[in-house]
């Protein structure tokens, strides 16, 4: 817990007031990055910096705030858009930046002045992908998404030997990746009905979120060079909500003999911010596999990610349909569960990914599969919630679902807590399924 340090300190407060509000996601100790522009405008997207329900834009600032050299050189990629640049720096120098913007925004700060004038309100910026993601990678962390999903398919032997030696991954499609806020058209695929001898294709009917953290990585490594697991910190970023789309019927058809392929690549919605991995330092915890599972193998183990490799993040998901968006009504919440679950942690996920020598970059995204919790109403997906299909959810108004409806918008939350420390969150990874395209 070493990098704990003054901008954790829960009492700071911020000259920004909205920050200063005890149900805030963006609290001066939280200074997640994100890229926008004015909402109807057609200027140049550029980074900023959320705090309470405002943004701190970093081109106005890099030119209206009074910096030392070493930050001005850090804040002028991020004034022209370019976080991946900003990302590839040592985190000593990501630290510095973080520091900087901590104590100009800082209440009392000789820099209000002057910033106060560099601020948009959140509901007036129009949000993109943060970053320029090269390549992004799917994990299936969550071992009780993976057990309940395997005893679907295979009641007898859900979990396949190789879930507790390995964390498992794909390569999933970064090109669709989008930002909250969007829509996600219902995907077209090869479904095979019950009892027929041949597929059909047609619009998916088992449409299905999946509720996943992101980790995007920082520094990255040449191609044939591992990353090893006492230098996994330094290779991270920072972390966004994720929801992986997911064509469940479509990817019961395909899944055979390879990975995920249509069924998942249609979409992949993330939130607008991501939270660094020096904000989320109050909230790591210890992780263990259990005594009676495989300990993890040398390469993917380390005194540290056994003191504090895991973190403590509150993860929800919330649906309002088309009908309670008609009357006004608010989302209602599916579920909840907590990141500490996860049996892989977020070090041995971008350790594992490098081992055989693949070159990680700036700005690659790895999911962490679905985060789901030890009790039957904490599952991560419709598939889990609805038992496959067979259990009927009724929402408080009367509706019911067992996979999610054109016109269903989902949405993501997560915060972190911890006793001691200020709640940071990430804002929220909303999208609205829309039909089908015509066959």
């Amino acid at each position: 817990m070493s990098l704990i340090d003054h901008t954790h300190r829960p009492d700071a407060l911020s000259w920004v007031a909205s920050a200063n509000a005890a149900d805030t996601d963006f609290p001066i100790q939280n200074l997640p990055y994100g890229l926008f522009r004015r909402a109807g405008s057609n200027e140049s997207a550029r980074v900023g910096i959320a705090i309470g329900e405002q943004i701190l834009d970093l081109k106005l600032a890099a030119a209206a705030g009074k910096w030392s050299s070493a930050v001005q050189v850090l804040l002028q990629p991020l004034a022209d858009g370019d976080l991946n640049t900003f990302m590839a720096q040592p985190s000593a120098q990501r630290r510095l930046l973080r520091h900087a913007i901590f104590e100009a925004l800082l209440e009392g700060s000789k820099q209000q002045a002057a910033l106060s004038a560099c601020l948009l309100p959140q509901a007036a910026a129009q949000m993109a992908v943060p970053c320029r993601i090269g390549d992004y990678t799917d994990f299936y962390t969550g071992i009780y998404h993976a057990t309940t999903v395997g005893k679907l398919f295979r009641p007898d032997n859900p979990l396949l030997p190789n879930y507790k030696w390995v964390p498992i991954g794909y390569h999933g499609r970064s090109s669709s990746i989008g930002v909250s806020g969007g829509t996600v058209r219902r995907p077209l695929g090869q479904l095979m009905p019950p009892g027929a001898e041949a597929p059909v294709r047609a619009a998916c009917k088992r449409l299905d979120h999946e509720l996943e953290l992101g980790l995007f990585v920082a520094g990255g490594n040449a191609l044939g060079e591992p990353i090893a697991m006492e230098d996994a910190d330094e290779h991270m970023f920072g972390v966004t909500l994720l929801n992986d789309w997911s064509a469940r019927d479509m990817q019961g058809w395909e899944y055979q003999p390879l990975g995920p392929f249509l069924a998942k690549n249609f979409a992949t919605t993330i939130s607008p911010w991501i939270v660094s991995m020096d904000a989320l330092e109050p909230f790591r915890t210890a992780f263990a596999h259990p005594e009676s599972d495989p300990q993890p193998l040398p390469y993917i183990d380390s005194a540290k990610n056994r003191a504090e490799g895991g973190y403590q993040i509150e993860l929800e998901v919330w649906l309002q349909t088309e009908a309670m968006r008609a009357k006004g009504e608010s989302a209602t919440r599916l579920m909840r569960s907590n990141f500490k679950h996860a049996y892989w942690t977020l070090a041995q996920m971008l350790t594992h990914h490098a081992s055989n020598g693949c070159n990680l970059q700036p700005g690659d995204l790895l999911g962490t599969g679905t985060q789901s919790g030890p009790e039957a109403n904490e599952g991560g997906s419709m598939l889990e919630l609805s038992n496959g299909g067979k259990q009927v959810l009724t929402l408080p108004n009367g509706e019911t679902r067992s996979f999610l409806l054109d016109g269903d918008a989902v949405g993501l939350r997560a915060y972190a807590v911890h006793e001691g420390a200020r709640r940071i969150g990430f804002g929220e990874c909303v999208a609205t399924i829309v039909p089908a395209p015509s066959l």
